[in-house]
């Protein structure tokens, strides 16, 4: 069933966040725990983790903290859209988030959108309103499970050229 999603998290970052991570949209999952990449098959934290060599905790104050330890801002792409569950494909009526306000708070190195949705949603929304363009990282999403563990990190990897 398509619902009309308004997004309800915060976006994460603080005046030391050197990278910018979007997704698309919170899932489900993330909603109802009120944080990123929450569903437990997203490999998004297991990834940095592998790409950070520290383990990401498990609970969400946790991965807060670990995101503002290593200068990772997240957030997303859309502040609104209609959408059927987590199908990025299903997406209908998208309305943008305004990064600006993240770009004139922290010194963001470098944009990262992860997935195709969120990188052609951030071209095509986003980049004509603030310039900078966005390197796009494969899904770590559950439903892209072509891609394995060590292609994620190997793409993942770029971000830790803009985070010394």
């Amino acid at each position: 069933m398509i619902q009309k999603i308004i997004h309800p998290l915060e976006p994460v970052y603080d005046a030391e966040s050197r990278v910018l991570i979007l997704g698309t949209m919170p899932s489900p999952r993330s909603r109802e725990a009120g944080y990123y990449y929450a569903h437990p098959q997203n490999r998004f934290w297991p990834v940095l983790g592998m790409i950070l060599e520290e383990a990401p905790p498990a609970d969400r104050d946790g991965r807060l903290a670990f995101a503002h330890r290593h200068h990772i801002a997240l957030w997303d792409v859309l502040a609104s859209c209609e959408i059927e569950g987590a199908s990025d494909s299903s997406i209908h009526n998208p309305v943008p988030n305004d990064i600006r306000s993240i770009l004139r708070q922290a010194p963001i190195r470098a944009v990262f959108t992860t997935g195709n949705t969120a990188a052609k949603l951030y071209r095509k929304f986003i980049f004509p309103v603030c310039g900078i363009e966005a390197i796009a990282l494969p899904s770590t999403s559950p439903a892209n499970c072509r891609v394995r563990m060590e292609q994620l990190a190997e793409n993942y990897r770029q971000i830790l050229s803009f985070l010394d």
